[in-house]
């Protein structure tokens, strides 16, 4: 997990992000529990209290469920809540770059042929990385 101090998106939320992500990506199932406050806080390199308030994050997003005593555990319908916040920001970020090259002068189809390009080629580059 990547934790980036510098960035203007607080440490917190950025742990909650990569969370997140792991659930939709299927790395923790539903029902398996996320590392403890204190593994997690090592490995990113913060204070516990951090950890605390990106698993308050989720579980207030219906992803995660704390167990009194036993952890913090991937909800039952966690990994379809991380899927539908992960189309939500893919969607945005894709509004956003239509949005740009609207405001450049470009049409539909320029949109839809760069598009295509940029597509092909990560999907080319993730192939060659795996």
């Amino acid at each position: 997990m990547n934790i980036d101090p510098g960035s203007h998106v607080p440490i917190y939320l950025q742990i909650a992000d990569a969370v997140r992500a792991a659930v939709a990506a299927g790395v923790y199932q539903p029902g398996e529990p996320l590392p403890s406050l204190r593994a997690m806080a090592v490995e990113v390199h913060v204070n516990p209290n951090t950890v605390q308030r990106a698993y308050d994050e989720l579980q207030q997003a219906g992803l995660v469920g704390s167990q009194r005593g036993r952890g913090v555990f991937v909800a039952d319908r966690g990994a379809s809540v991380a899927r539908l916040a992960a189309e939500l920001g893919v969607r945005r970020g894709l509004e956003e770059a239509v949005r740009a090259a609207q405001l450049a002068g470009m049409d539909p189809p320029q949109i839809r042929d760069l598009f295509g390009a940029v597509l092909e080629r990560m999907t080319h580059e993730g192939r060659q990385s795996s």
